[in-house]
């Protein structure tokens, strides 16, 4: 990635993210990580685990123009991870996810530019695209207030890029690990709807794919990396067989700010995308305001294209869903605790 010698600001960088970049960024040769975070707990537990002396730890909220702008100043690479991300919390409070997701990406990006970094990377949702709670419309703000700012902005010497990216497999708030743990402490397990299809993404792909937009990317520039999809159906099947596990299902629909399946792209994007194999880039929209494109005119390509969603994508059968989750640190970690040697093939499609 080319950092070696540089100053990182990783905002957000306790969390699932933010944990798993700065442990592959101190197995480079960067000068310094800093993590700026609000919770000092997870930043001691941290320190403790990493324990690397270029690791540096600022106390703050990105709500804090002042702090952040302390954090930033002297870096040469802003990567920001910070968010609220828990949809029912942001339906209780959706002005709290407004002043973090939105004005504390507003602070973060402003005092980037103000630091001359180099460039910085935005991490976004699935949940931006076509959004149905309070999460998701503040972090499509977030883009938008991210994108408008390269565009007023035409003199920054930061390059500004965005990813976007779904549900990653085990990070914090996943249900793969309540499902888990339900299967193991033999529980019912809970199930929304087991035909609802959902991205299967690790750590490690969210990690290369903003890698890819900070070694690809142009201010305005949106990545998303493709991946392969499942049913919760299938999810549980493969988990079964691994942990050979028998269960039980209770069905109890899909919850209030819940989508069926996950879209990364609207095919309106597509339009204008690149594709780039294992990655779509969305270029900056930098059209004026031409009334025409509202009123007179129109895309007749768009009818050619489909969003790219968890419908549409590659679909995985139980075997190949095993075979993603059988290479999952946590899920090969579990297998150890209880004895177990994790199989080295699947064994089927389990139970219909």
């Amino acid at each position: 990635m080319g950092l070696g010698g540089s100053t990182v600001l990783v905002t957000g960088g306790t969390g699932s993210f933010g944990s798993a970049f700065t442990r592959m960024l101190l197995a480079g040769d960067v000068a310094e990580v800093r993590i700026l975070s609000r919770d000092e707990a997870k930043q001691d537990q941290m320190r403790r685990d990493v324990s690397d002396n270029r690791l540096r730890f600022y106390l703050g909220d990105i709500r804090d123009p002042t702090g952040v702008a302390e954090a930033t100043a002297g870096t040469d690479y802003v990567f920001h991870a910070a968010a609220l991300k828990q949809v029912p919390s942001c339906e209780f409070f959706p002005l709290e996810a407004v002043k973090t997701n939105v004005l504390g990406s507003s602070n973060v990006i402003q005092a980037a530019h103000e630091a001359a970094v180099k460039a910085i990377v935005c991490l976004s949702t699935d949940k931006a695209v076509y959004p149905v709670n309070a999460m998701g419309m503040s972090k499509g703000l977030m883009e938008k207030t991210a994108q408008a700012f390269v565009r007023n902005h035409p003199e920054s010497n930061t390059t500004l890029c965005l990813v976007r990216y779904g549900n990653v497999m085990y990070s914090r708030g996943s249900v793969i690990p309540l499902f888990v743990e339900q299967l193991l402490t033999g529980q019912s397990v809970t199930v929304t709807d087991p035909l609802m299809t959902r991205f299967m993404m690790n750590l490690a792909d969210a990690v290369d794919l903003v890698n890819y937009a900070l070694t690809n990317g142009e201010s305005g520039d949106l990545f998303i990396k493709k991946a392969p999809a499942a049913t919760i159906k299938s999810v549980l099947a493969a988990l079964g067989n691994i942990f050979d596990a028998t269960f039980s299902t209770n069905v109890i629909g899909v919850r209030h700010g819940e989508k069926i399946y996950e879209t990364l792209a609207t095919r309106e994007e597509l339009i204008r995308s690149v594709d780039e194999t294992d990655y779509f880039r969305i270029p900056l929209d930098a059209r004026g305001l031409d009334y025409g494109m509202y009123f007179e005119k129109g895309e007749v390509e768009a009818r050619q294209f489909e969003d790219y969603n968890s419908n549409t994508t590659q679909q995985l059968s139980v075997a190949e869903v095993e075979d993603l989750l059988l290479a999952l640190p946590e899920i090969r970690q579990t297998l150890a605790q209880r004895g177990r040697v994790a199989p080295t093939q699947h064994r089927g499609d389990g139970p219909s």
